[in-house]
C-alpha cells in the first residue's frame, strides 16, 4: 500500500466558482492530467473524504458564520465575502467536502495503519484566508484551521507546523493563532504591499508568549527561486528549532512565474525542495506526518506542474 494518501473526488472538484472566475472547478482535473502524465497516479492511494459535519465545522467556525454560509448556499446568490467570493447553489456542501476530506486525511494519518499513510495531498485544500466568522480571497470554510483544532482536541497534538508558500499571505490561519506559542508558522509570500491581503509582515513574529514563533517572509515582485532558497533557510531554522510534532504544508502555485493574479517567478523547483525538505524534518521530529494542501494557483500549467512536484517529493521520501 502506498504511504502517500491523494484526496481528488467529484465533491472536492466542485468546490470552484463559475463565470470565468480564476478559482474553476477545473484546477482538480488540470493537475490529475498531469499526475497520470507522470505515471505518479500509480504511486498513490487514491482517496475520497466526506463531508465535514456542523459540529466539525465548528472546531473552527463560529455558529452564525455557518448559518450565513448555509443560506447563500441554498438561494445561490449574492457574494459570501465583499466580492471575491460568490455564493453558489451547493457551495456550503462543496466547502465542507474540502473540510471533510482534509479530516478524513489527518484521521488516516493518526490511525497509523501500519505506516500505510504517513503523508497526505489534497489538490484541492489549503483555503487559508477564511476566517472564523468570514469568507475571503475565494475561501469558505478553512480547511487548516478545523484541522489543528482537530488535532489538539481529538489527537492531543499540540506543537503543529504550518508552512505556507503560497504567493498570499496566510491571514486565516495566521491571526487566529498570532498569540499561539505552539502554532510554529513560516509563511513566505509576495509582500503585502504589492499585493492582496495586504498582510504579513516581517514584523509580525507572534503576539505576548507567541512572539518569535511566528516568521513572516514577505517578498519583492519578481523574486525568484534565488530569493525563494534564501527564504526558505530562514523558515527551516524556525522549524528546526521548534521540534514541530506534526506538519501542515500549504504549497499554492500561485507564486510560480506566470501566475495572472500574482508577481513573483518562482519554478517547481522551489515546490519540489520546500516538500523534500520538509518530509525530513517530519520525519526527525513527527513520526513522518506531514499534510500537503494545493492552496492558491490559477495558471492550470503551473500548478499542474507545482502540485505534482510536491507529490512526487512526499513519494519518493515515501520509499
Amino acid at each position: 500500500m502506498s504511504k502517500v494518501c491523494l484526496y481528488i473526488s467529484d465533491a472536492l472538484a466542485s468546490y470552484g466558482f463559475p463565470d470565468g472566475h480564476p478559482f474553476g472547478t477545473d484546477r482538480q482535473r488540470a493537475f490529475w492530467l498531469e499526475t497520470e502524465r507522470q505515471g505518479l497516479s500509480r504511486k498513490v492511494a487514491q482517496c475520497e473524504g466526506g463531508v465535514a459535519t456542523r459540529s466539525e465545522l465548528e472546531r473552527f467556525h463560529t455558529p452564525r458564520y455557518l448559518d450565513r454560509v448555509r443560506m447563500l448556499s441554498d438561494t445561490g446568490l449574492g457574494f459570501i465575502d465583499s466580492g471575491d467570493t460568490p455564493a453558489f447553489a451547493g457551495v456550503y456542501e462543496a466547502a465542507a467536502a474540502v473540510v471533510g476530506a482534509a479530516l478524513a486525511g489527518l484521521a488516516r494519518i493518526m490511525a497509523n495503519e501500519a505506516r500505510g499513510c504517513a503523508r497526505t495531498f489534497q489538490p484541492i485544500g489549503g483555503l487559508h484566508h477564511a476566517r472564523p466568522d468570514a469568507a475571503a480571497g475565494f475561501c469558505v470554510f478553512n480547511d487548516i484551521g478545523v484541522v489543528i483544532e482537530t488535532l489538539r482536541a481529538q489527537h492531543r497534538v499540540k506543537r503543529i507546523a504550518y508552512i505556507d508558500i503560497d504567493v498570499h499571505h496566510g491571514d486565516g490561519v495566521f491571526y487566529p493563532y498570532q498569540d499561539d506559542p505552539e502554532l510554529i508558522i513560516a509563511d513566505i509570500h509576495e509582500d503585502g504591499r504589492y499585493l492582496y491581503p495586504g498582510s504579513g509582515g516581517a514584523d509580525e513574529t507572534g503576539v505576548g508568549k507567541a512572539k518569535g514563533t511566528k516568521l513572516n517572509v514577505p517578498l519583492r515582485p519578481g523574486a525568484g527561486d534565488k530569493e525563494f532558497f534564501a527564504a526558505w533557510e530562514k523558515a527551516e531554522a524556525l522549524l528546526t528549532a521548534y521540534e514541530p510534532e506534526f506538519f501542515l504544508f500549504q504549497c499554492g502555485a500561485d507564486s510560480l512565474a506566470g501566475d495572472p493574479l500574482a508577481h513573483l517567478n518562482y519554478s517547481k523547483a522551489a515546490h519540489a525542495h520546500a516538500a523534500r525538505r520538509l518530509c525530513l524534518l517530519a520525519e526527525r521530529t513527527a513520526g513522518g506526518r506531514i499534510m500537503g494542501f494545493g492552496g492558491g494557483g490559477y495558471n492550470r500549467k503551473n500548478l499542474a506542474e507545482a502540485w505534482n512536484a510536491v507529490l512526487a517529493e512526499f513519494i519518493a521520501m515515501s520509499a
